[in-house]
């Protein structure tokens, strides 16, 4: 696993310079004047960074086919934040929703990878089209970019698309973000955009993730089944409590649900990032999310302490390929102090995996607190378990996983 946060220059906490090693926010700039091509022309100051993320549901009719006056509206909105003075990165899903009707298959989604891949090529250009001409009605230019994981994973791929979106937010164009289901591994994917735009912002360094859906915010039951369920306006932590308010996929036209709009909210959180989780149809909705206006929907407050950018890829947008048991002692080191877990603390490991591997830490409780990428293959570490580190044979790697390389999770 190489380290997508290591740009050439000094990097902050939150993994943000340029591939010349300048800091990427000093080289973005605030919407001014735009010429007839969309263009913004002349003298510009920094801008505040946005992304806005509205999924299928949101975008689209209940047939399945893109919903022309919910595109605008949102149009409309960046168009707004623009004028305010904010740089805007748009996440959308809504590739396979507009490619299902075409190919006549409106209805319930399609289950096999392959075909979804297929309904997505045919429906990107599509959306795409969309948010072309109803940005272009506000003199705006959108930028098509499908991201996939390794272009966050991968070091090079990570520098190339910051730098991109940071050229592209230069030059007055809107990047229009979606995953690039069309190529995907069904393997290594994300699976749901909200996790996708956490991980945009971060890269951008921005001050607000805004996750538009078709309910209001986060509410204290299934408004399905409780008629009395009602808006939580602010969350402080993400907690288990939290997340089991929290279902699946709200429609049949969408991947995600409020599940994955909390998880994407505890991302951006250890960016640094506040998050609003609000309905999409509320006029005004992303000013009133950038003003922090009450009530606008689920507000879900940034932490004080945030994660590198590899940090944060280890924690929350890797899949665990197994699991390595510790006993005490290695646990409360790896908490309190920060240490390198070696294997004199490994009492046992499951699961198959190699080196370099995504590993969950786990207490001899079964307790999992802390994640990383692991050094053993699982065989290997069987074998050294409980060794300490001057009785390992030579040549043997000292760490099991090391501590820049281990995340301990958020409790």
């Amino acid at each position: 696993m190489t380290d997508p946060a290591d740009a050439e220059g000094a990097e902050d906490d939150l993994g943000l310079t340029s591939g010349v090693g300048s800091p990427l926010g000093a080289s973005l700039t605030a919407p001014g004047p735009t010429s007839g091509t969309g263009v913004a022309t002349g003298a510009r100051s920094p801008g505040r960074r946005v992304v806005v993320k509205v999924g299928s549901s949101s975008l689209t009719d209940e047939r399945g086919a893109i919903d022309e006056a919910a595109v605008a509206k949102v149009c409309t909105e960046i168009a707004a934040a623009r004028a305010g003075g904010h740089l805007v990165v748009a996440v959308t899903s809504g590739a396979i929703a507009a490619g299902l009707p075409v190919l006549g298959l409106a209805g319930a989604r399609p289950r096999d990878p392959v075909t979804l891949q297929a309904v997505s090529a045919v429906g990107q250009s599509r959306l795409m089209g969309v948010w072309d001409r109803h940005l272009a009605a506000h003199d705006l230019i959108g930028g098509q970019v499908l991201l996939a994981p390794l272009d966050f994973a991968v070091r090079d791929q990570y520098l190339h698309a910051r730098a991109t979106l940071g050229r592209m937010l230069e030059l007055g164009v809107v990047p229009i973000v979606n995953e690039n289901d069309a190529i995907a591994d069904d393997e290594i994917r994300f699976g749901d955009n909200d996790r996708i735009a956490a991980l945009v912002a971060h890269l951008v360094g921005a001050e607000a993730l805004v996750l538009l859906t078709d309910i209001a915010g986060v509410l204290t039951a299934d408004p399905r089944l409780d008629s009395s369920a009602s808006l939580i306006e602010e969350i402080l932590e993400v907690d288990h409590d939290m997340e089991a308010l929290a279902g699946g996929a709200g429609t049949a036209r969408g991947s995600g649900g409020m599940a994955t709009k909390l998880a994407a909210a505890k991302i951006a959180a250890w960016s640094g990032v506040r998050t609003v989780i609000a309905a999409a149809d509320r006029p005004g909705i992303v000013a009133d999310a950038l003003a922090d206006v009450p009530g606008v929907g689920t507000v879900v407050r940034p932490r004080s302490r945030t994660l590198s950018a590899r940090k944060l890829w280890i924690a929350f947008a890797i899949g665990s390929s197994g699991t390595v048991v510790v006993d005490g002692g290695a646990r409360r080191a790896l908490e309190a102090d920060g240490r390198s877990l070696l294997p004199a603390g490994v009492v046992g490991a499951e699961g198959r995996f190699g080196p370099g591997a995504a590993v969950e830490v786990a207490d001899d409780a079964g307790a999992v607190f802390a994640k990383g990428i692991v050094s053993y293959g699982v065989e290997a570490l069987r074998g050294v378990a409980g060794v300490r580190t001057a009785n390992l044979p030579e040549g043997t790697r000292h760490e099991v996983i090391h501590r820049d390389d281990l995340v301990v999770l958020p409790r």
